[in-house]
């Protein structure tokens, strides 16, 4: 880096060569700066892609989960065996409880599963489990809605990534 700084008249003073010699060098170097730049480049857009396959993989798999328990919940309501407030608390572990409470942006910190069943769970049985009003339940909802929405969009947008990589050369 330092030669390509120099100014070529002084370095091919230096160098005993000539300028156009010292140019030929100079751009040379800087070709090879520039080859070393985009290695560095590419290998960091490769890691943070490899990071996102990992992170999507993840996703799937807590996406994946809430399907079994939303079948195994439904078959407890279907047998008719739990009011409305038990399902509710129930399907609640304590775990997640204590996060909706406690925590101030508990959306943020519950797994997919997790918000689903908050979801799902009725706006009144919520409240009377978090002992909040109904309307603080409520905006609660809407924001496990929205961050699972953002979640699921954020799986889309790696699956159409993929796919659009899938069909193109991968760097060594």
């Amino acid at each position: 880096k330092v030669l390509i700084d120099v100014p070529c008249s002084d370095l091919a003073e230096e160098l005993a060569q000539s300028e156009t010699k010292v140019q030929v060098l100079q751009d040379t170097l800087q070709q090879v700066l520039d080859r070393r730049e985009e290695e560095r480049q590419s290998r960091q857009l490769l890691e943070l892609y490899l990071e996102a396959l990992k992170t999507e993989d993840s996703i799937l798999s807590k996406v994946a989960e809430p399907e079994a328990a939303r079948r195994k919940e439904m078959d407890v309501v279907d047998t008719g065996t739990s009011s409305t407030d038990a399902s509710a608390t129930t399907a609640l572990s304590d775990q997640v409880l204590a996060a909706l409470k406690e925590k101030p942006a508990p959306e943020l910190c519950l797994d997919s599963q997790d918000l689903e069943l908050v979801l799902k769970a009725d706006t009144a049985a919520l409240a009377s489990a978090l002992g909040w009003d109904k309307q603080k339940a409520g905006a609660l909802q809407s924001a496990c809605d929205q961050e699972l929405s953002k979640r699921l969009q954020q799986v889309q947008t790696l699956h159409s990534l993929r796919s659009t990589s899938k069909g193109k050369k991968t760097l060594p």
